[in-house]
Formats: C-alpha cells, structure tokens, sequence
C-alpha cells in the first residue's frame, strides 16, 4: 500500500499523526507530512494508515493498493 497527503487539503488539525506517528509528521507550518519520505506503507502499519486516513476531515490522505 502506499501513501500520499495532499498537502493542498490539510490544514493542521493533527488526528492522523495522533495516530500514526511513526510515519507521518508535521512540517514547519504544522501540516502533516510523511516520514522520511516513506511511500510505501510498512506491513505492520497499514492498519494505522487506514486508521489515520478515515479520520482526516478534509480527506487529505490518500491510500493506494498494490
């Protein structure tokens, strides 16, 4: 699975990096970004990244299959 985050629709509110810190983050302006420039979801993080994409109100982050 891979991730994306629409920078263009965040706007800072912070519940997906509540949730899966260890591959998102926030940039200088508080806007989520991804860590390390991780595209590819690790195995045992996919169920996070499902997680943190449902609770993004403004739809920012995308998930794409294999």
């Amino acid at each position: 699975m891979k991730i994306t985050v629409r920078g263009d629709r965040c706007t800072g509110h912070g519940r997906c990096y509540s949730i899966a810190p260890d591959f998102l983050d926030y940039d200088d302006e508080g806007y989520v970004t991804i860590r390390d420039q991780i595209v590819d979801v690790p195995v045992d993080q996919m169920a996070a990244s499902r997680d943190a994409a449902r609770t993004c109100p403004e739809q920012a982050i995308e998930l794409v299959e294999d």
